[in-house]
């Protein structure tokens, strides 16, 4: 049997190189190669968190006035409460009450052989004389048949939008203050701020609820009404030594 022959070829290279100088002709040598950027230290920083709570009064006030009337005629009623009605109406234009701001509904029933007839004015004031003023004129003025509401207090949306605000921005300041002072003792320079996060915001109504012996002042229906407003947040700020220098650029 026929043996075929079979030709081998072989070189000499130094010890190590060989193989090493074959990937790289293969492109298959993917050595990392050091870098020349020296490597950065950890940035240094100050943990801090700040608290605050801020309390803000009600800046709207409702007041409905009502006038009724019920006679035998449909007519003879709807004449009485409209003659009440445009008083009401004239007084709030004295008092340069905007008419976005009134709210005037109107509606008939009958009473056995009586049609009642009754107007309804529903008032928001931002400004609370002004509203005290209106109200002691038309008590003045008006007969028993026209029902004057005590004043309802509340918020607007614009209002506690501003109060969420100002707490938290609040509660940050508090937190700045304390890393500066930090910052202080250990002989260091606050830096910028690298985080900032509130961790738990609450609000709630904390006027004081008197009990209802004594008629309430104005000031104190306002003041029940009061809204308070809690943040706390958590913020870290870059700690730097104080004789560092600013790099030129």
């Amino acid at each position: 049997m026929a043996v075929s022959a079979a030709w081998v070829f072989g070189s000499l290279v130094p010890a190590g190189a060989g193989f090493s100088g074959e990937m790289e002709e293969l492109g298959l040598n993917h050595a990392v190669k050091p870098s020349s950027e020296p490597l950065r230290a950890p940035a240094r920083r100050v943990e801090v968190t700040g608290s605050a709570e801020l309390r803000s009064p009600p800046d709207r006030a409702a007041l409905i006035v009502s006038v009724t009337s019920s006679k035998n005629s449909v007519n003879d009623a709807a004449n009485s409460v409209t003659r009440r009605l445009e008083y009401i109406l004239q007084t709030l234009r004295q008092h340069a009450v905007k008419e976005e701001d009134t709210v005037v509904t109107k509606h008939i029933q009958r009473e056995e052989d009586l049609y009642c007839v009754q107007a309804e004015v529903s008032v928001v004031f931002s400004d609370f004389e002004k509203m005290q003023n209106v109200r002691s004129v038309l008590i003045e003025k008006l007969d028993r048949s026209v029902y004057i509401g005590d004043p309802q207090f509340s918020h607007s949306e614009e209002c506690l939008s501003l109060l969420r605000r100002r707490v938290c921005v609040a509660a940050v300041e508090t937190a700045r203050l304390k890393a500066t002072e930090v910052c202080n003792v250990l002989g260091q320079a606050l830096g910028r701020p690298l985080l900032v996060r509130e961790e738990d915001f609450q609000e709630w109504t904390c006027g004081q609820q008197r009990g209802a012996a004594n008629p309430l002042t104005l000031q104190q229906k306002v003041g029940q009404m009061t809204v308070c407003a809690s943040s706390r947040v958590f913020v870290t700020f870059e700690l730097r030594p104080k004789d560092s220098t600013r790099k030129k650029l």
